[in-house]
């Protein structure tokens, strides 16, 4: 009992005197990962039309990074190891898992305005064929077509009518809507205004060409979906079957989380099983 204090003392001593000594370097990378991280969600929320103060993004970070590695940490207690490193691993877990969280749900948003765009131009092309300019063309976009794209169009129509050249609004539309979908449909408007050109036709060209992609885009799908989830069907395994030995022979299991090399391999695992599902997910991504 008395060495394990000991041994607990010393590490706690350690601890603080290396924290002291480098405590400048490591509040500034604090103070780097936390705005940075906070900084980013903020401007991909903005872009969604979501307002949160920054000062409360900074504080869910906290919270959520901080708050998992606490309570892994209470649960493994009186045990610190694996009690520690599962701590850091779930803080530094819980501080990145937002920014993929958001980018996933920013994608989201850009796909389905990609998608909405088809019928988009399309009644725009329409409503220059009989006559309309392209601001009332975007003004009947905005009434007949839902969210996002009308968010969007209706944004761009807001600047133009606060001052905004039509120009300057469609690459702000350009820069909030990271596609090049977009940014064809942005810089055809914008060259064909001030040379002058058949819209509609050029509109109709880009619905044939963004129709195109799509059915490129979910043939390389279906071609790769299958690699995906056998992928994802041999991450399994591992879990599986340490729960199969487990029902049917838990003394035989019980070394492996019970003694510090058993809680080794499992981490080793865990490290195996994250990078195999990047690497996977690298393998069945095909860029068009």
């Amino acid at each position: 009992m008395i060495l394990k204090l000991s041994g607990v003392l010393g590490f706690g001593i350690a601890v603080f005197i290396i924290s002291y000594h480098y405590n400048k370097i490591f509040l500034d990378w604090i103070r780097f990962q936390s705005l940075g991280t906070r900084d980013y969600i903020v401007e991909k929320l903005s872009r969604m039309f979501i307002e949160i103060p920054p000062q409360k993004i900074l504080l869910y970070l906290f919270c959520l990074s901080f708050g998992m590695g606490s309570f892994v940490f209470l649960a493994f207690l009186p045990k610190l190891f694996p009690g520690i490193p599962f701590a850091i691993m779930m803080t530094i877990f819980g501080w990145k898992i937002p920014k993929p969280i958001v980018d996933y749900i920013y994608n989201k948003r850009v796909d389905k305005f990609v998608l909405q765009m088809v019928d988009a131009l399309s009644l725009m092309s329409n409503g220059l064929k009989s006559g309309l300019s392209v601001v009332q063309s975007l003004s009947l976009v905005t009434q007949e077509m839902p969210n996002p794209i009308q968010q969007e169009f209706s944004l761009v129509l807001s600047e133009n009518k606060l001052g905004v050249s039509l120009e300057d609004a469609f690459t702000n539309l350009s820069s909030r809507i990271k596609t090049d979908d977009v940014e064809m449909f942005v810089t055809s408007v914008n060259i064909l205004k001030e040379t002058g050109g058949n819209l509609a036709e050029t509109f109709d060209t880009i619905v044939s060409t963004i129709r195109e992609r799509i059915k490129v885009e979910n043939k390389i799908s279906a071609l790769t979906a299958q690699g995906f989830y056998q992928g994802v069907f041999v991450m399994m395994i591992p879990p599986i079957l340490a729960g199969v030995f487990y029902q049917t022979d838990p003394d035989f299991m019980r070394p492996l989380y019970t003694t510090p090399v058993g809680w080794i391999i499992i981490m080793g695992i865990i490290l195996l099983e994250v990078v195999g599902f990047f690497v996977i997910m690298k393998i069945v991504k095909i860029d068009v």
